[in-house]
């Protein structure tokens, strides 16, 4: 019954968030400064994990492509498989989780324990809406993440493949090219965006219902982190076996 109360209690906050708005001055400002806070700021762990896991994958495939008859060009294929089709989307989700995810949940518990929460709801605004609306609009920018991800994700691999003498630069555009499916960019953004509106929501539902002292916003933050990963690896599922399947 303690699960199915918090689904309730949640939807019932996301109602909240786009019930009655806050102006939209305000809101502005809000949102520029969550994109600086959740997204800019996530740019350079992103951007160094991308790379090195890239080259991790690269050179994990060519060291295990002993048959001569397996050609060269199938180490950019399976590197770009795999960082379009989970590394990037998935994996950078959840590390997102532990970061964006910890911050959203500790800044709102911060502001219920101490009560500055029940103060804007004194004052006539909706807390749920100036709250967490900015943190959802500023998440909606997550997919732009996630393509520069990609991207050096797969340039990590190539110069992991390349200088590392696995495979000549002609061999890895030529894998880079090999069979490609450009749906598999379509489902990969479209995740994103589902994966955005978790990052966003789920953290926020536990710092906003909170309860207790500074040692429980602790526990909240390490409690939202581990929901919302087991939300993004669940729908990560759903949405491939409905997209690929």
């Amino acid at each position: 019954m303690t699960y199915l109360h918090s689904i309730g209690e949640y939807f019932l906050m996301l109602k909240g968030v786009f019930g009655r708005m806050t102006k939209g001055s305000v809101l502005r400002n809000l949102i520029l400064k969550e994109i600086n806070d959740l997204i800019m700021g996530s740019l350079g762990i992103v951007a160094f994990l991308s790379f090195f896991i890239g080259a991790v994958v690269a050179i994990q495939t060519a060291l295990n492509l002993n048959n001569p008859l397996i050609p060269k060009s199938l180490v950019a294929y399976a590197a770009r498989q795999s960082v379009i089709l989970e590394f990037s989307p998935t994996f950078i989700s959840i590390i997102m989780a532990g970061k964006v995810g910890s911050y959203i949940t500790s800044s709102i518990g911060s502001m219920r324990v101490t009560e500055q929460i029940d103060a804007l709801e004194v004052m006539g605004i909706n807390s749920q809406n100036y709250l967490i609306f900015p943190k959802i609009i500023a998440m909606l920018t997550y997919p732009f993440v996630i393509a520069i991800s990609m991207f050096l994700g797969i340039l990590g691999a190539y110069c992991a493949a390349v200088f590392g003498g696995f495979v000549t630069s002609d061999q890895f555009v030529t894998g880079l090219q090999d069979d490609f499916i450009p749906f598999h960019l379509t489902y990969a953004f479209i995740k994103t965006f589902l994966f955005s509106f978790i990052l966003a929501t789920v953290p926020a539902y536990h710092g906003y219902f909170m309860k207790g002292g500074a040692l429980e916003v602790g526990e909240a933050a390490t409690t939202s982190f581990v929901w919302t990963s087991v939300i993004l690896i669940v729908t990560n599922y759903i949405v491939t076996q409905l997209l690929l399947s």
